[in-house]
């Protein structure tokens, strides 16, 4: 890090930032600490998540409050099977000049425009109307008639899937998938968690979350994880964990048994900065290897296409995860 005593002031100001965002989501969310953070770790690497859970775990809320702790504009597409590109994207309209009587066109801005974009239930809609959000994901930009128009920073879209009720959805294909940087199960709160739930939501009672950062102070904190060092065993590691994916003759057991495809350089990319971000956000001057491991789960696990094997066994990608992070070592 150049300016290091700057940086070391900034690193600090973040893990506090982080401990009130903590804080303020509390006041709404009961537990899921886990999954607050890894959506931290993706919003502060630039990244992306899908949400996985059924309905009634509170998804929507979790990131609405998360958006409400942050002084950012937030934005929920409500996705359905009827549900066009351009009721994403934004459209044309023509607009007449009462004074000269001339007409224009005008581009009506879409719910893409925002900071924090929820994308519910992204696979009940057609590919067509998903591959709209996807390049806005990748491209931070929107073109219309030929104009290009930049989305405002930060940008981070939380995509939601429902892994129930699968008749009539349009799963993303795997390519679309390793667009997200992170894929996230939400699991039932525990009993103590859901008494908690069922007492503080059945009352008067509305909690006001605070806002704890602006957009630019997240810019400013994004920038930080980006200039986080990572010892060179770190990355050799987290390389080694994504080419340990790929079945191949050096691959382990599990992976030529169960796996079509391992995952991509992409992988390899988003666990240094998973953990990087990880590593700052916890006021740590640079990740270890337990960074990495930790976010591994979250970037694998979409990016693992199992066999006929693996379905005819019930083997899912995340045991697959769970037993390479065993197996692999430096």
């Amino acid at each position: 890090m150049e300016n290091k005593d700057k940086d070391l002031e900034t690193l600090e100001e973040f893990k506090q930032a982080i401990k009130k965002i903590h804080q303020e989501v509390s006041k709404v969310i009961i537990g899921q600490k886990e999954i607050i953070d890894q959506l931290l770790v993706a919003l502060f690497s630039r990244g992306n998540c899908l949400l996985i859970g059924v309905p009634g775990l509170a998804k929507t809320l979790m990131i609405r409050t998360l958006s409400s702790a942050m002084d950012l504009k937030f934005s929920r597409i409500q996705f359905t099977p009827d549900l066009m590109p351009s009721d994403i994207t934004g459209t044309e309209i023509i607009e007449e000049n009462v004074t000269t009587g001339t007409k224009n066109f005008k581009f009506v801005k879409g719910p893409i425009f925002a900071n924090i974009v929820l994308a519910d239930e992204i696979n009940r809609t057609p590919p067509k109307t998903q591959s709209a959000l996807l390049e806005a994901m990748q491209e931070h930009e929107v073109t219309a008639a030929g104009v290009t128009y930049k989305l405002a920073e930060p940008f981070f879209v939380l995509a939601t899937q429902n892994p129930i009720e699968q008749e009539g959805t349009y799963p993303l294909p795997e390519a679309q998938l390793d667009r997200f940087m992170f894929n996230l199960w939400l699991d039932y709160p525990n009993f103590d968690e859901e008494v908690e739930i069922v007492n503080s939501t059945t009352t008067l009672h509305f909690p006001k979350v605070e806002k704890v950062l602006s957009a630019e102070q997240i810019i400013k904190f994004q920038d930080l994880v980006r200039k986080v060092p990572v010892a060179p065993n770190v990355v050799n590691y987290a390389v080694k964990l994504a080419r340990s994916t790929r079945p191949n003759g050096e691959a382990p057991k599990i992976i030529n048994e169960y796996v079509r495809y391992g995952a991509g350089p992409r992988a390899s990319q988003y666990l240094i900065l998973g953990a990087k971000a990880r590593a700052a956000m916890d006021g740590r001057f640079t990740p270890d290897i337990d960074d990495v491991r930790s976010v591994a789960l979250p970037v694998l696990r979409h990016r693992i296409v199992t066999n006929f094997n693996a379905e005819a066994e019930n083997v899912s990608t995340a045991q697959i995860v769970e037993k390479l992070l065993e197996e692999v070592k430096l």
